[in-house]
């Protein structure tokens, strides 16, 4: 699976620096997506447990290390692109822990 938009991924790393355990866990992320070939959402979860469905047009939230990265995976084409990346605490002020808030800002972002 191609991975798209990895720059937001490098820039929490990047800010991150001193946090091995962000990096490593980031690290294995795009690992994980890039060797890919889910065909649909169950092997997706089967592989990464900490996948999240937020939206019917394929975005998940993955947890890692105390931050959240929002990813569309389109299945079809076999691609991935990143959407968002933030710590916890980001989440929770953009997106509110809200399924309807997540949609709201994936059509004011143009995703959907």
């Amino acid at each position: 699976m191609r991975l798209y938009e990895i720059r937001i991924l490098e820039k929490l790393k990047k800010k991150n620096l001193g946090n091995s355990q962000l990096n490593n866990a980031i690290d294995k992320l795009v690992d994980t997506i890039e060797k890919g070939d889910w065909k649909s959402p169950l092997e997706l979860v089967k592989d990464r447990t900490d996948a999240d469905c937020v939206h019917s047009e394929g975005f998940y939230f993955f947890n890692i290390k105390i931050h959240r990265i929002l990813l569309l995976i389109e299945f079809e084409e076999d691609r991935a692109t990143v959407v968002w990346a933030g710590s916890h605490a980001d989440y929770e002020i953009t997106f509110k822990n809200n399924r309807k808030v997540i949609e709201k800002w994936l059509k004011l972002n143009n995703w959907i």
